[in-house]
């Protein structure tokens, strides 16, 4: 139950992230191929501004599926079988107020009838629990809880 939970999540986050990498595959697929289309018309400063919008929306598509490309390569280099008992990159936090994977920023997820916060490691609550172990008291946000178990 241990590893497939967390199997499950991971399993999840990459749909996550294969989603966004499609999403933005598809858009800058779509903006070529209106730079392609654009053809030279009449009004010469409309086609230079439509252009140049364009070539805009493909750089910020680029940047998006930079970051995306970062995500897969930290997904592909955590070892989900590495037990851990101190709160690092890949692990599952149980707290009495909510439960965290601590993985990339992926919402909310759902597995064997729980809901987990896919969270990455440089967000606010995350800063906090890294390197924490169960026991540990944390407070955040003016609330105080209890870290009860790390997968």
């Amino acid at each position: 139950m241990n590893s497939s939970l967390k199997h499950t999540l991971f399993e999840q986050c990459q749909q996550f992230v294969d989603g966004r990498l499609n999403a933005i595959q598809q858009t800058i697929s779509e903006i070529q191929e209106s730079l392609s289309s654009e053809t030279k018309s009449s009004a010469g400063d409309k086609h230079e501004t439509g252009r140049a919008m364009l070539q805009l929306e493909r750089e910020k598509a680029g940047q998006q599926l930079a970051e995306i490309q970062k995500l897969n390569q930290l997904l592909s280099k955590i070892d989900l079988s590495k037990p851990s008992k101190t709160i690092g990159l890949g692990s599952l936090v149980f707290t009495t107020q909510a439960h965290y994977f601590i993985i990339i920023s992926a919402g909310q997820l759902q597995a064997q009838d729980q809901q987990f916060y896919a969270i990455s490691a440089n967000t606010p609550i995350a800063k906090l629990l890294l390197g924490k172990q169960a026991g540990d008291l944390i407070t955040f946000s003016n609330q105080e809880f209890t870290i009860i178990e790390v997968r």
